[in-house]
């Protein structure tokens, strides 16, 4: 299953949805993640969709939620906590 996280224009992330791989293979048998773009825009989805791994296989991590995206580093980043005070 491919995963694909919708960004917002502040590159948050919005929500995670789960795609079948069978919707991001080409005729090659290689993922094209725009295939998967295109997909999702098919079912009405509107937004910026980017393809992400489970596994954190690439794009750094697997994106939860207060995620941020980003580009320069095309990497999925973690919100960054505040120091708790002793």
């Amino acid at each position: 299953m491919a995963h694909f996280a919708r960004i917002d224009s502040d590159n948050k992330v919005q929500e995670i949805i789960v795609v079948n791989n069978d919707v991001i293979t080409d005729e090659n048998g290689e993922e094209q993640e725009a295939l998967g773009q295109a997909f999702i825009s098919s079912l009405g989805m509107d937004g910026t969709w980017l393809q992400c791994s489970y596994n954190g296989n690439f794009r750094g991590r697997y994106p939860g939620y207060d995620f941020t995206y980003d580009s320069e580093l095309d990497e999925f980043v973690a919100p960054v906590s505040d120091p708790v005070e002793a």
